[in-house]
Order: structure tokens, then C-alpha cells, then sequence
């Protein structure tokens, strides 16, 4: 009776121990974000204030949009490496259309409304990732390849459109109805920056669709397993056209949010962001392997990334060591993901 006892408390005691371990391992990226916040706050009295966090927030609105569209991809198992690209394009295109179309058969210059011009731009960006998503669903080729063919061309059309130059002033013509993007950039809602807010929509409305939609469901099952989520009825090549083309259209709203902060639209916006949203749903928790990943962990992902860049540049780090310890803590976010998938697949 004795024996039986005890065997059964060590067998409690056990789960509890794994209990805990799951849980660290869960909440790693909340937890990191923490101890970033206290040690750069210990570091720098500037850091721990309101408006130093609503202007880091406005920084890490840029990754969190293209982390967002990221995620989906994962999910499904497969990459984007053409999302800075698509961001960098995106604002060119708004760029253009904000300057005013000119009809040179009727003399007129065309000016259209900022909403139509968002409209199109998002449009172009849903193009470019169905584009991608077209080559990897129907045409069979391999994400990675995929999307980095896209990545070229769209930084080459940028460069087309422009000459290698940059859009400046984007200011619009009110006398038009067109009062440019600086609402988007420097205005507030409640002292929140509107690209935080963007951000926070976007967020809600992803995870809705994730937890409480069809396609969520078919996307999660999608990743997991394609070739079983096919043979159970799930569309799979629609699908993955379509986490593709969202991604796009998330990075198209990270365009403009950039070309509005900056009051401007250069084609080589956006270079080596793609590897930022990579990062970002790494740590926070997605598997590259897909299937797995939330966009609350993919959320604190990015503000891990962006709060710990912004620290460094506050305290007065080079930017050579700003970049080894981003990749430090990619690589560790790498090691727990394999640690704790390893021990989910056993």
C-alpha cells in the first residue's frame, strides 16, 4: 500500500516538473521580453518611459505587419523571402499613385483619394504573393525558390519605376481630397500611434481567423500534414494561394505605414526585412516545420526583436554587436523551438 503510495507521488511530482518546463518553454518570449525591458531600463533611465515605448511600438508596427503575413506562410510549412521586396514596392506604387497619374492625351493629372490609393496598393501587394503562391501550389516550386525570384523582381521593378530614386513629400494635394500619409505615420489615437493600432487590428482580426474560421483550421492541418489534410477533403492549393497573397498584402500595409513615417518611398525600403519577420515568428515559438505557431507568440516575437534593438541604439551599442545579438538570441529561439517540438513529437 505503502509502495503504491509513493509511486504515485513521484509520478504527480514528475508531470508537475514537465508541467513547468512546457510552460517556460511556452512563455519564453513573454518572459524574454520582460527581462529586456528590466535590463534596459536598469541600463538607461530614458528607456522605461511612455513615449519611448510608444515610439519603439511604432518601430516594431513595421516587423509585426510583415511578421503577421509570415506566419501564415509557416504555418503552411513553406517561406517568403520576397516580403521586404513587396514592401519596398508597395510603397513606390504608393509613392507613384500619390503624385498624380498624368493623362497626357487630355492634359489633366489625376490625383486619387488616399483610400484608393491604399486599396490599390494592398491590391499589388495580394498580386505579388498570389504570384508566389501560384508557382509553389500549381507549379511546384520550391517556396524558398519561389519567393526569391519574387524578391528579385519586385526590388527590380521598384528600381524601374523610380530610376534608383526616391518618391519625397508625399504629402498629397488636399484642394483634392487627397491629404497624403501623414495621418498614418504621426497621427494618434488616444497618444497610440496609428501603425500601433493598424497593428493591433490586424492581430485580432488574424487570430480570429486562425481559431474560430474554416480556413484557419485547414490551414493549421495544412501544415501539419499536407498530403493527409488533402486526402481529408482540405483545399490545400487554395490554401497555400491564399496565406500567400495575405502575406502580401500584409507586407503592402507595412509599406505603407513605412512610406507614411518616413514621408517618403524609396525602392530599397524594406531590404533584409524579410529576415525580421522570420526572426520574429521564430521566437515566438512557430515551428519552420509548420503547423505550429500563434500570432500572440508571433506578436511578442517582434516586439522581442524590435525592444531589443531599440535598447541597444539607447544605451550606445555598436551596430556590429547590435547585429550579433539579434542573431544570438534567433539561434537560441531556434534551439528551445527544436527542444520543445522534440519532446511534443515523443
Amino acid at each position: 500500500m505503502s509502495e503504491a503510495k509513493s509511486t504515485s507521488v513521484i509520478t504527480v511530482a514528475s508531470t508537475k516538473k514537465f508541467d513547468i518546463g512546457e510552460l517556460f518553454l511556452e512563455g519564453r518570449a513573454f518572459l524574454a521580453l520582460v527581462v529586456i525591458i528590466a535590463v534596459f531600463s536598469f541600463l538607461s533611465p530614458n528607456y522605461f518611459t511612455v513615449s519611448n515605448f510608444l515610439i519603439m511600438a511604432s518601430h516594431v508596427a513595421i516587423y509585426g505587419l510583415l511578421a503577421i503575413g509570415m506566419l501564415l506562410v509557416v504555418l503552411n510549412g513553406g517561406i517568403d523571402l520576397s516580403v521586404g521586396s513587396v514592401l519596398g514596392l508597395s510603397g513606390i506604387v504608393a509613392g507613384y499613385l500619390m503624385k498624380g497619374i498624368e493623362l497626357k492625351s487630355f492634359g489633366v493629372i489625376l490625383f486619387e483619394p488616399v483610400w484608393v490609393v491604399a486599396l490599390l496598393t494592398c491590391l499589388a501587394g495580394a498580386v505579388l504573393g498570389g504570384v508566389n503562391g501560384v508557382l509553389i501550389a500549381y507549379l511546384r516550386v520550391p517556396a524558398f525558390v519561389a519567393t526569391l525570384g519574387v524578391m528579385y523582381v519586385a526590388r527590380g521593378v521598384a528600381l524601374l519605376i523610380t530610376n534608383g530614386l526616391t518618391f519625397n513629400s508625399l504629402g498629397g494635394r488636399p484642394e483634392l481630397g487627397n491629404t497624403g500619409f501623414d495621418w498614418l505615420g504621426f497621427n494618434r489615437i488616444l497618444n497610440v500611434p496609428i501603425g500601433v493600432i493598424v497593428l493591433a487590428l490586424l492581430a485580432v482580426l488574424v487570430g480570429l481567423l486562425l481559431s474560430r474560421t474554416a480556413f484557419g483550421r485547414w490551414l493549421y492541418a495544412s501544415g501539419g500534414n499536407m498530403r493527409a489534410a488533402e486526402l481529408s477533403g482540405v483545399p490545400v492549393k487554395r490554401v497555400q494561394i491564399a496565406v500567400y497573397a495575405l502575406s502580401g498584402v500584409c507586407a503592402a500595409i507595412a509599406g505603407l505605414v513605412l512610406s507614411s513615417q518616413l514621408t517618403s518611398a524609396g525602392p530599397t525600403a524594406g531590404t533584409t526585412y524579410e529576415l525580421t519577420a522570420i526572426a520574429a515568428v521564430v521566437v515566438g515559438g512557430a515551428a519552420l516545420t509548420g503547423g505550429r505557431g500563434t500570432v500572440r507568440g508571433t506578436m511578442l516575437g517582434a516586439f522581442v526583436i524590435g525592444f531589443l534593438s531599440d535598447g541597444l541604439v539607447i544605451i550606445g551599442v555598436s551596430s556590429y554587436w547590435q547585429t550579433v545579438f539579434t542573431g544570438a538570441v534567433i539561434v537560441l529561439a531556434v534551439l528551445l523551438n527544436s527542444i520543445q517540438y522534440r519532446g511534443a513529437r515523443k
